[in-house]
């Protein structure tokens, strides 16, 4: 049976999203060409010379991994020149990026993006991806673009999506009716739809953490922790936000990712990382909320790279969690 690739999808159905419009299935399509080529780099990524740090750190004081960069580099000038989206805001850049200064350039939308989460993964060959989300400018297309364009609620998004560069390359995205996964088939250099109208397990076998900093947790947390210990369920955690949540998506369970006694707030920034997968994971069945029980896509944004705590998953151990809060 012929299946239906990513564009083919688009296409068919952007009459079914709300105020779509051929631009944001533009938009859609170009974000799924970037995939192909960030997955290109990735699998030859040993031998270009692309692999260990590059030396610096990020606006959040994390190393910068060379694949960081490129990856980075890479989205921004593929985004930029599609002529369809008005600027970005990246994980990896201090301040947003307006394209509006180029005359041509009449956007309604704006992309944020983690171009390579887990890139220290790459290293010892374990699964990466790349995040992104769309939302749609609030300023006016004639006027350049704000920061307030960008720091809006994950409730205001259009679209969310990622990508998972593992043993086989997919790419998982919503436009807030449904949840739907498409493999890249190298052969015919197209995503297809192999995983249609996704949902998540109402309860799992599995929850994933870093346990190793368990004695930084909250009291609440670790008593979780231990409640998990005493039913033996098995703990599971890759060290990349993407592949971790994919496994929570298709298997159920939980992911958290707490705060510490030196990060009370959480290390994962909302923009990048915590709106575009709590979007997903809720349109597939899933909850996700931050350690003060705060719905995540209800959080305020006020900086590029503010943080927060996540829980996120099936419905059933994310409500244990709570129990525990």
């Amino acid at each position: 049976m012929r299946r239906i690739t990513l564009d083919e999808f688009i296409i068919a159905n952007q009459n079914l999203t709300k105020n779509a419009s051929g631009e944001f299935s533009g938009l859609l399509r170009h974000l799924g060409i970037a995939s192909k080529i960030i997955n290109r780099v990735v699998n030859k990524a040993g031998l270009l010379d692309i692999l260990g740090v590059d030396g610096s750190v990020n606006s959040t004081g994390d190393d910068v991994q060379k694949l960081d960069t490129y990856a980075n580099d890479l989205m921004i000038e593929y985004l930029k020149n599609s002529g369809i989206c008005a600027g970005v805001a990246s994980e990896e850049n201090e301040t947003f990026i307006d394209f509006t200064s180029n005359s041509k350039i009449r956007s309604s939308y704006v992309v944020v993006f983690d171009p390579l989460d887990g890139s220290s993964n790459i290293d010892v060959n374990i699964s990466v991806g790349t995040i992104f989300g769309i939302y749609k400018r609030l300023s006016h297309e004639d006027r350049p673009l704000s920061q307030n364009d960008f720091c809006q609620r994950g409730n205001e998004l259009v679209a969310a999506g990622y990508v998972l560069h593992g043993t086989s390359t997919m790419l998982v995205f919503t436009t807030g009716d449904s949840v739907n996964g498409f493999t890249y088939d190298r052969g015919i250099g197209e995503f297809c739809l192999s995983h249609p109208n996704m949902k998540i397990p109402p309860k799992g076998k599995y929850y994933s953490i870093n346990q190793g900093y368990s004695n930084t947790f909250s009291p609440n947390i670790n008593a979780y922790l231990n409640a998990c210990a005493s039913k033996n369920t098995a703990l599971r955690y890759i060290g990349s936000m993407v592949a971790d949540v994919h496994r929570t998506l298709y298997m159920g369970g939980v992911f958290l990712y707490p705060g510490t006694h030196s990060h009370p707030e959480g290390k994962l920034r909302i923009l990048y990382e915590c709106n575009p997968l709590s979007m997903i994971i809720e349109q597939a069945g899933g909850i996700s909320i931050n350690e003060k029980k705060q719905r995540i896509l209800d959080l305020d944004v006020n900086q590029l790279h503010q943080k927060s705590s996540i829980i996120i998953g099936s419905k059933e151990d994310v409500e244990e969690v709570i129990s525990f809060l």
